[in-house]
């Protein structure tokens, strides 16, 4: 009977690891930083590139839309987006070749990131879950 409640105990403290957690985004358009938190625990602080002037990155509370390993922009000739995590509409979260320019407002709108950091990302939306999976974006 003791090795029985042994191994139900085990398999009760075991059963929560492994499970996904739920990935929050939060991204400050006057820092130009993004913030990722694994079921509340802060895990990654990066920079980001947002809109730069005359463009406009949408601030609020949104959800993943889709995602693309490597998508090619339609709207700029063909600027590629590694790594892209969609969120509103032609509005993701991608890699760039411009990393120079991380830390100030660069993009049309998109939110720009270090492709090591956009793959980190988008791995951990993949693993964890989209629906699981908020985005914020405050001014």
């Amino acid at each position: 009977m003791t090795r029985r409640l042994l191994a139900v105990l085990t398999l009760l403290a075991s059963a929560g690891h492994g499970q996904a957690g739920e990935v929050n985004v939060q991204i400050d358009l006057s820092d130009q930083q993004m913030v990722v938190q694994v079921d509340s625990v802060k895990s990654y602080v990066w920079p980001v590139s947002t809109a730069r002037p005359g463009k406009c990155t949408p601030v609020g509370t949104y959800k993943v839309q889709s995602m693309k390993r490597m998508h090619y922009s339609t709207l700029y000739n063909n600027a590629p987006m590694p790594w892209s995590i969609f969120f509103h509409g032609n509005y993701a979260i991608h890699g760039t070749t411009q990393t120079d320019q991380l830390g100030s407002p660069a993009s049309a709108g998109c939110v720009r990131l270090h492709p090591e950091n956009a793959e980190t990302l988008f791995n951990l939306v993949l693993e964890n879950g989209r629906d699981l999976t908020v985005i914020e974006i405050a001014e």
